[in-house]
């Protein structure tokens, strides 16, 4: 994992403008792309902060929310989801830490915090202005647009030349980074003094420095900026810019983990900070530096102000997780029986959406035994397509580390037809879809289009085929993905290591199904995220049946005792993937199946159609389709042509209302309906001698989860600053960077309304994760000890770490340094 937080420290000590600027650049969290888009906390920049104090210091440099207005609240407490003995709870435990550590604790008192809630009324608190802000504030009559709006305009079509390389009309200054292409831009701009009224803009642009880090040197001097604001100076200009940054942060990001760096980030932040210094110099407004050096006065005490003002949303915070975790833990609490071996075991991913279908399959099948695993099965491998594309199959976390490829007597056939395809549908779809070519396209094909749109319109589904049967389109065991390069011992490590994982080296049944999971959806930029929040924009289809050849392999389960594991000789790994818009479960590769197990993989596929059936039934009111609860045929066509409709705004709901990660056995939580709103990670303490599988699953599946969970959770408390907005309006940028809200602004991040709103409420409830472990407490202490960004999630209060004991089930929760009985 890349480095991601900067130590804490004092920003008095900067005496080197480029040590702030790093920091800054630090706190901005990546965003990815749109045909690898997974799940990204949004402050992952400050996990080193308690949260509470990255939330005042986000308020007061952007007006930035990490909580819902207390309306929310108010209306949960109306409804009795939210209790004022929740409240007083929370309240006495925020009260307990304040002596010790003020910034995770609060000195409100509860009367004060009840009265808030029952008045409704969110605090106010003042925000840093940037001199765009300021210059704006100068002006008497206002007949132009307000200078922050412009600035963020003209900085985002520099970006979009940038991101969108080959479109860009000025190659030559791309040699010169994102700053050198935005003077470059400038210097051709009449724009600025035809809309804005400001004379002298290409002159100030040509007097500044070519280098972007001479540029932020001088803007700091020159517009006096002391050391010890100079990070929130920075932060804030890359917090104006926060969708662009975000995609800078991205670049960087991909760039360390294979090993090298990428500055863009910075040549952004300059061409922000060169605005502020041409705005100074040009504006001629009124009494502008007096105004400035008031402006900069005030700042240092923002985050203070917001600080005391947000204590009683913290409380309230509190309040509503505990109303969550409080029947929850009464759940998992308890001693349960390990099961005896079943005749099939079907490993799924930890996602939420994952925890519906395995209820239901257990329902329609009480002997077969579920499983949760990270959905890219532990294999951190790069597919490359028959289009010749190299995808990630992985979290982002990560960086691949294996290859694999298509292979099969007919697989050089298959890679030329689809690569001819591919190139004939991405021709199509760029004369069909870019500004320049979409009309005329529309009125060359003049009748043929309209009967297209009309069928997409009236009967979506029909003579659609569902993406998910298979990413190699003719998903039979003649062509299939396999690992390129890897030796015997390599393979054989790999395939130790995810059982171990797994927690499946013991009582392994005949039949184990490995079951990756995606999204069909149609027209949706967004749609990779929804095929794994997680992995890359991927389904698991790839990883599972790589992985299913490895451990069927002959050589390799002779060499796994070796490696002290033993799958049983007659044990057959049949991969499969789960489509979670339409509960339907693809098994491929089943003519590598022996005959000796045609009746299990029978019974097997009969459950899996049964448990789609009830999975359909379970979420059907949430997608407004309830009347076809008991007609499961037509709640099944629904779902496909929901699938298929261009013009559905809501396939699914994702991973909305996720609250909880659970790392335990299954047996833990097998008699429980957690509603799809828990990730379930199979794990056997005794059996994880080393401590390695903890471990990793603190370290990975831990960080992941909580980057969903914040996404969610930021696109909810503030969808304009980490939402995406209108998912009717998005417009995408560069291919695939990103999308506008509309035609123009900042890139956005985030999720779109839609798939966190049902047009009347708020589906997701922005709880922070509960991550509960059963294992001993020494354990998970020493993890907690070796990891610094396992200990800042949980002693920063990113989320909530519980231990359930393996020995009688009571389930205690981690204070900042010890743990206390629930």
């Amino acid at each position: 994992m890349p480095a991601t937080t900067t130590p804490r420290s004092s920003a008095s000590s900067f005496t080197d403008p480029m040590t702030a600027v790093d920091i800054a650049c630090a706190r901005i969290a990546p965003a990815w792309p749109l045909d690898r888009l997974i799940a990204v906390n949004p402050w992952w920049g400050y996990v080193d902060h308690p949260i509470a104090e990255a939330a005042a210091e986000l308020a007061a440099l952007g007006g930035a929310r990490l909580t819902m207005p207390r309306g929310w609240f108010r209306d949960r407490a109306e409804r009795g989801l939210l209790r004022e003995s929740h409240v007083a709870r929370a309240h006495a435990m925020l009260s307990a830490t304040a002596p010790a550590h003020d910034l995770l604790g609060t000195r409100v008192e509860l009367s004060e915090v009840l009265r808030a809630l029952r008045e409704g009324r969110d605090p106010e608190w003042p925000v840093v202005e940037l001199m765009t802000d300021v210059v704006d504030g100068t002006r008497v009559r206002v007949r132009h647009a307000a200078w922050r709006d412009f600035v963020v305009e003209h900085v985002s079509h520099a970006c979009g030349a940038w991101f969108g390389e080959g479109q860009a009309t000025w190659p030559a200054a791309r040699d010169h980074g994102l700053y050198g292409l935005w003077l470059d831009m400038s210097q051709q701009d009449a724009g600025v003094r035809l809309l804005m009224g400001l004379r002298g803009f290409r002159a100030a642009t040509e007097a500044l420095p070519r280098d972007p880090r001479t540029c932020i040197a001088l803007a700091f001097e020159e517009l006096g900026i002391p050391a010890s604001l100079q990070v929130a100076y920075a932060t804030a200009l890359l917090l104006s810019v926060s969708g662009w940054a975000s995609a800078c942060a991205f670049q960087r990001w991909e760039a360390r983990l294979a090993g090298r760096d990428d500055d863009q980030i910075v040549h952004l932040l300059a061409v922000r900070l060169a605005w502020e210094l041409v705005l100074y110099r040009t504006s001629g407004a009124p009494q502008l530096t007096a105004r400035w050096t008031t402006a900069r006065r005030l700042w240092a005490g923002m985050a203070d102000v917001a600080r005391e003002a947000q204590q009683v949303d913290w409380v309230l915070q509190r309040a509503l997780e505990l109303a969550y975790q409080e029947p929850l833990v009464a759940q998992l609490a308890g001693a349960p029986t390990r099961p005896a071996t079943a005749p099939v075991q079907a490993v799924f991913c930890i996602d939420v959406r994952s925890e519906v279908m395995r209820r239901a399959l257990e329902t329609a099948w009480p002997e077969v035994q579920t499983l949760g695993f990270a959905g890219f099965f532990g294999v951190p491998l790069a597919y490359e397509a028959a289009d010749g594309v190299i995808r990630p199959q992985l979290p982002g976390l990560l960086s691949p580390a294996m290859r694999a490829t298509d292979t099969g007597h007919n697989a050089t056939e298959l890679r030329a037809r689809r690569t001819e395809q591919a190139t004939l549908a991405d021709s199509w779809k760029r004369f069909t879809t870019t500004a320049a070519s979409a009309f005329t396209a529309v009125e060359a094909t003049g009748l043929a289009a309209g009967v297209s749109l009309l069928r997409q319109t009236l009967a979506p589904a029909a003579g659609s085929s569902d993406p998910l049967r298979g990413e190699l389109a003719e998903g039979t065991s003649s062509v299939a993905p396999r690992l390129t390069g890897l030796d015997l011992a390599a393979r054989t490590r790999l395939a130790a290591g995810v059982l171990r994982g797994m927690s499946l080296t013991q009582q392994i049944a005949p039949l184990v199904a490995l079951i990756g999971h995606g999204a069909s959806t149609c027209n949706n930029p967004q749609a990779a995220g929804l095929a794994c929040g997680a992995c890359g924009g991927q389904s698991g289809e790839v990883n599972a049946r790589v992985l299913a050849a490895v451990l069927n392999d002959v050589e390799v389960r002779a060499a796994l005792p070796a490696e002290g594991v033993a799958v049983p000789a007659g044990t057959h790994f049949v991969p499969g993937v789960h489509n979670t818009v339409t509960d339907v479960v693809t098994l491929f590769d089943l003519s590598d199946v022996p005959r000796s197990h045609a009746a299990d993989l029978e019974a097997f596929t009969r459950a899996l159609a049964a448990a789609g059936q009830h999975a359909r039934a379970e979420r059907a009111p949430r997608l407004g389709l309830e009347t076809l609860v008991h007609a499961p045929d037509h709640l099944e066509a629904a779902l496909h042509r929901r699938a298929a409709d261009w013009s559905e705004v809501r396939p699914e709901w994702g991973l909305a209302r996720n609250a909880a990660f659970v790392v335990a056995p299954r047996e833990r939580t097998r008699a429980l309906h957690l509603d799809g709103r828990v990730f379930l990670h199979e794990y056997r303490w005794a059996e994880d001698t080393s401590h390695a599988v903890l471990e990793l699953i603190l370290t990975a599946p831990m960080v992941v989860t909580n980057w969903i969970n914040l996404q969610y959770h930021g696109s909810t408390v503030d969808p304009e600053r980490f939402g995406s907005g209108d998912k009717v309006l998005h417009n995408v940028v560069g291919g695939s960077v990103g999308v506008f809200e509309g035609a123009a602004g900042d890139l956005r991040i985030g999720l779109a309304r839609q798939s966190v709103h049902d047009g009347t409420d708020w589906v997701h409830e922005p709880l922070r994760l509960s991550v509960f472990v059963e294992a001993p407490a020494p354990m998970i202490d020493g993890i907690i000890d070796k990891h610094a960004v396992v200990r800042q999630l949980v002693e920063h209060e990113w989320l909530h770490l519980f231990r359930i004991d393996p020995n009688d089930g009571a389930v205690y929760r981690r204070s900042r340094t010890a743990w206390e009985p629930m």
